[in-house]
């Protein structure tokens, strides 16, 4: 499962660097100040749970599986419903975002767990 962390977290980052840079030079002139408030969220939190994966990944800790799918699952979620919303403009999607987050948090409530357990 670490391995699976470090692709992930490779993945996410990549992206995250790609839809950065789409929303900074590509976005600009295009969103309004929320919704590129919203692309700025959603990059900002793809990027730190994609670093947060490539040091579980890096590291020894055991029975990370199900800690970094949950993180994994709620980075889509959240950035992903926010990546939507910025471009569809669908406000509604808004109500996707924290199931994202509450499955971020999950992931992280367990790995600390895990963490405590070894």
């Amino acid at each position: 499962m670490n391995r699976f962390s470090l692709i992930a977290g490779c993945l996410l980052s990549g992206l995250g660097v790609a839809l950065g840079a789409f929303g900074a030079h590509g976005l600009r002139n295009v969103l309004g100040a929320a919704e590129l408030g919203w692309w700025h969220t959603a990059v900002q939190y793809q990027m730190w749970h994609a670093t947060g994966l490539l040091a579980l990944g890096a590291g020894r800790l055991p029975n990370i599986g199900p800690a970094a799918v949950l993180l994994v699952l709620g980075t889509l979620v959240f950035s992903g419903s926010l990546y939507a919303m910025a471009l569809s403009g669908w406000r509604v999607l808004g109500m996707i975002t924290p199931i994202g987050g509450t499955l971020m948090i999950a992931g992280w409530l367990l790995l600390a767990w895990r963490a405590l357990r070894a």
